[in-house]
Formats: C-alpha cells, sequence, structure tokens
C-alpha cells in the first residue's frame, strides 16, 4: 500500500508535536510556586499545591538536606542517597529538579537503576567512583571520577555508581531533571517485586536454574 505525501506530513505534524510536548516536566506558570505541604490536599494532582505567593520568604528557597552524610549502613549495598523534595525545599516545587547527596561506603555500589522521568549529571566531591552507563544498543559508557570530575547519565538509561576505594568511603552530588525523577533498582524491580514475577520468566529470562532464582530472591530480601 502505497502512503500519502499527506499522511506523512500529518505523521511528521503529529511526531514533532510530541516531541515538544515530551519534556520531563511542565514549565511553571509563574516566578515559582512555593509547596504547600501543611494543608492537606483533598484532591491528586501532577505536583503540589502552591501557596500564596504572598507568603513566600526566603527559607522556602534553602535547605541543609544535603549538608549532613547519610547513613550507607541501611542496606545491603552500602550507598545512601538523600534528596531535596518539596519538603525540605519548598520553593523547588515546578522547578523541575532535584538534588540529590549519595554517600557511598568502601567498595560500596549504588546497583544499576534507572530514572524514568529524568537526566542525571553526576559530580564526584570525595573519593574515586567508577560510573557507567548502559544505551539501548547495549553497550557499556564507563568512566572513573575523581573529586571535581562529573559525568551524565541519560534519561531513562541503566546507570550505576562504585566506590573503587576499598578503605574510604566516596561522596558525590547528583542534579536530576524532574521533581519527582523516579527511581527504579534494576536487580530490586526483577527479584523482589511484590508480587514476584513467575519463577519460570527469570529461568528463562536469565538462563539460571529455580535454586538460583530462590538464592537470588534471598540475598535481595524478596
Amino acid at each position: 500500500m502505497k502512503i500519502s505525501s499527506k499522511t506523512i506530513q500529518l505523521f511528521l505534524y503529529s511526531l514533532a508535536l510530541l516531541l515538544s510536548l515530551a519534556k520531563t516536566d511542565p514549565p511553571p506558570l509563574q516566578d515559582f510556586c512555593i509547596a504547600d505541604t501543611a494543608s492537606p490536599s483533598s484532591f491528586y494532582n501532577n505536583g503540589v499545591p502552591c501557596l500564596n505567593p504572598n507568603s513566600a520568604v526566603s527559607s522556602h528557597f534553602v535547605t541543609s538536606a544535603l549538608a549532613k552524610p547519610g547513613k550507607t549502613s541501611g542496606n545491603i549495598f552500602g550507598f545512601n542517597a538523600t534528596l531535596t523534595n518539596t519538603k525540605n525545599l519548598p520553593g523547588v516545587n515546578t522547578m523541575g529538579l532535584t538534588m540529590a547527596r549519595i554517600d557511598i561506603a568502601a567498595n560500596g555500589i549504588v546497583p544499576p537503576h534507572t530514572h524514568p522521568r529524568a537526566s542525571e549529571v553526576t559530580i564526584c566531591l570525595k573519593g574515586a567512583l567508577l560510573v557507567g552507563f548502559v544505551d539501548t544498543l547495549g553497550r557499556l559508557f564507563t568512566q572513573q571520577l575523581r573529586p571535581g570530575d562529573s559525568f551524565v547519565f541519560p534519561k531513562g538509561l541503566i546507570h550505576f555508581l562504585y566506590n573503587m576505594d576499598s578503605s574510604k568511603p566516596a561522596l558525590a552530588l547528583s542534579g536530576l531533571s524532574s521533581q519527582n525523577p523516579g527511581l527504579q533498582m534494576t536487580s530490586m524491580a526483577t527479584f523482589a517485586s511484590k508480587p514476584p514475577i513467575p519463577d519460570e520468566v527469570l529461568k528463562k529470562a536469565f538462563q539460571i536454574t529455580r535454586q538460583d532464582v530462590s538464592i537470588i530472591r534471598k540475598n535481595l530480601g524478596g
């Protein structure tokens, strides 16, 4: 069947419109929208309701949430991520960004994961980090970072951070291009979902035995 030029033009127009609208977060309609976290909301909306702009004060735009080291012993991977949000930084509401302090214990790792709604740029502040991501063609892009080095993780791609030092912790700071970037740990989503993915699916997908599935699930707390 021959496709008419009009149909092609309509498709290209629709594609261009979709791409122009497919931004991570919608742009704000005013200078700022201080998150109203005190008043209970009776409806669900894509974001947090705003305070009256006349009630804005300087403290709405500052936070010390990233000043303190996070507890890296709270999980099996040896890392902690402290994020800005509308509770500890109300002025960030509708700005389309998130900051994250990432503390990684010696030989700790932020395991392969994705942020479905954000790109990420990370700067190493302390220690020695091995970082990387895998693109949709299966290619690994990796780099060793020293203090002052930065690395970009494209939106939605699987990436990781690993502290190469076996004796000292590492520290990184990340900026993400969404107020709610989302997080999905690849291993946890696969082997520790609720309810669990059927064993037969995992056996075939990873070419492992049912015993292997059980061991991995137990190790991950699934």
